[in-house]
Parts: C-alpha cells; sequence; structure tokens
C-alpha cells in the first residue's frame, strides 16, 4: 500500500533533507518520463535521480508514476523515504559511505555505487560494482584491472555501473559503456547502470539496463 505521510511531516522531512532546486509539475514528469521510457525500451528501468528534488517536490514524481527513485545521500533517502515509504521502489546512487549501510539495507532494493572493501564488509542488499574506466581521479569506483578482485569480496554483485567523463557530445560516452558491456559479459554480470540526462539513449543502445536520469525528466 502507497504510504504518504502528511504535508507537515513532509515539511519537516524537507527542512531535515535539504531544499531541490529542481521544480517539479507532475505533468511535466509524467510527459517526459513516458517519452524516455519509449526511448530506451522496456528491457531498461528508468531510475530517477532525485539528489536535487526536494521532499514536497517527491509528490510530484508520485502523481507521475514514476517507479523507481535513485537518491544519492543516506540523510535524504532517509527524510524522503520516512514520508513516501512504498510509493517507490528505492535505489542508492551516491557515493556510499560504510557508516551509512545500514540505512541503505534497511530502504534500498539495489546500491548502485559500491567501490570499497569497507563498503562491501556492511552492505546487506544487492548491488552493482562501480567502475571508474577513465581512471578519474575526482571520481569513485573500482580500476578495470581490480575488479575480479573487487568481486571475490561481495556474493550480492548483480552487475557494473558506471560513468563516463562529462561530455557534451553523448557519442563520446559510447566507448565507455561498451567497455562495460564487455566486462558485464566476462564476468557473467546481467545488470549494467548506465547512462544518465546527456547520454541514456547512447547507453541502452550499448546495452543498459538501468539509465539514471534527472534534468531531462523534470525539464
Amino acid at each position: 500500500m502507497t504510504r504518504i505521510a502528511s504535508s507537515r511531516t513532509a515539511a519537516t522531512a524537507s527542512r531535515a533533507a535539504g531544499t531541490g532546486s529542481w521544480p517539479v509539475s507532475p505533468e511535466a514528469v509524467r510527459r517526459n518520463y513516458a517519452r524516455i521510457r519509449a526511448e530506451v525500451g522496456p528491457a531498461v528501468t528508468v531510475v530517477a535521480a532525485t539528489k536535487y528534488v526536494s521532499v514536497e517536490d517527491m509528490a510530484a514524481l508520485a502523481e507521475a508514476g514514476v517507479e523507481v527513485v535513485g537518491e544519492n545521500r543516506a540523510q535524504d533517502l532517509e527524510a524522503k523515504h520516512a514520508v513516501y515509504g512504498d510509493a517507490f521502489r528505492w535505489h542508492f546512487i551516491g557515493r556510499l559511505q560504510s557508516r551509512k549501510a545500514k540505512i541503505v539495507n534497511r530502504i534500498c532494493e539495489l546500491c548502485h555505487s559500491l567501490e570499497t572493501e569497507s563498503a562491501a564488509g556492511r552492505l546487506e542488499i544487492p548491488a552493482l560494482v562501480e567502475v571508474n574506466l577513465a581512471g578519474e581521479e575526482t571520481k569513485g569506483g573500482v580500476a578495470p584491472d581490480e575488479l575480479e578482485g573487487f568481486l571475490a569480496l561481495y556474493p550480492e554483485v548483480r552487475g557494473l555501473m558506471t560513468m563516463p567523463p562529462e561530455t557534451g557530445d553523448p557519442e563520446t560516452s559510447r566507448p565507455y559503456f561498451r567497455r562495460l558491456r564487455e566486462l558485464a559479459q566476462a564476468y557473467g554480470l546481467a545488470e549494467l547502470s548506465m547512462g544518465t540526462s546527456q547520454d541514456y539513449r547512447v547507453a541502452a543502445d550499448e546495452g543498459a539496463t538501468l539509465v539514471r536520469v534527472g534534468s531531462v525528466l523534470y525539464a
């Protein structure tokens, strides 16, 4: 049963989680969500990235029929879940701190961003291993040549995730998505979380099973 708390509870939780910077209307989200799902096809799960969506504005996503949301911060995840409960299926898509794993375990069905031994020691739910294919120092993720050893640390790995370098041309992400697919196939992993608002179509073309979209969903 869908559970949404009172507006007073939502306001309190919003102050705890911070104010979102994306104004959200149910009509826009419904229209964009339908278009994105049609573009990527039925085999791809569209994950609505809600890092910049306030607690109050999450109601617009529920009204628009969004099924899966991805949160970046454990404290925001907890605040939003306290209001909306099973109105959504919850994923964690941000950098996972081992001390926050308990929150993620309790709320989420999938973590997209497993990358450290300490987090692997505390996480209990199915996860995707984040792979840093470009070797960017500013991004997290396991190096490709360390992936085999890391996979042995956690039995609940379902697939891989990556974030290519930011670019104005979606096609420049294609080699990274293709490489992630090849790695997943080599290790017998079924799930691929790749593609964001800038390049989700290319990601779907290269075999993504999950795409994480934010601004393109709310525009």
